[in-house]
C-alpha cells in the first residue's frame, strides 16, 4: 500500500535533516490565524499541532518544552480540553452588554 511519499531512504529526504523534516511538518500542521476560527475547537487538528511542535522539542533536546505540548495534544484527543472562547469576540459581546447596563 503505497502512499505517494518517498521511503525513508530515498535520496530526496536524506539530503534533509531530521530537525528540519520535523520543523516543516510542524510549519505545516500550525493553525494559521486565518484558519483560526474553522479549526479553534477541531481535536484532530489541535492535537496534530501540538504533537508536530512536541517532536520540535524533543529532537532539540528540550523535553521542558516537549511534555506540555504533548499533554496538551492528549488533553484534545481525549476531550479533556476545549478551545476558549475567541477573546475579541468576548470582549466585545462584554464590553456591548457593559455599556447597556449603564
Amino acid at each position: 500500500m503505497g502512499t505517494g511519499l518517498p521511503g525513508p531512504n530515498s535520496s530526496q529526504l536524506q539530503e534533509i535533516g531530521t530537525l528540519e523534516l520535523a520543523r516543516a511538518l510542524a510549519e505545516r500542521l500550525a493553525i494559521a490565524e486565518t484558519d483560526w476560527h474553522r479549526l479553534k475547537s477541531n481535536r484532530k487538528a489541535r492535537a496534530l499541532e501540538q504533537a508536530a511542535a512536541a517532536l520540535v522539542f524533543l529532537l532539540k533536546d528540550n523535553q521542558e518544552e516537549a511534555l506540555p505540548r504533548l499533554e496538551q495534544a492528549q488533553s484534545w484527543l481525549d476531550g479533556s480540553i476545549s478551545a476558549p472562547p475567541c477573546p475579541t469576540h468576548g470582549h466585545n459581546r462584554d464590553r456591548k452588554a457593559s455599556q447597556e447596563n449603564h
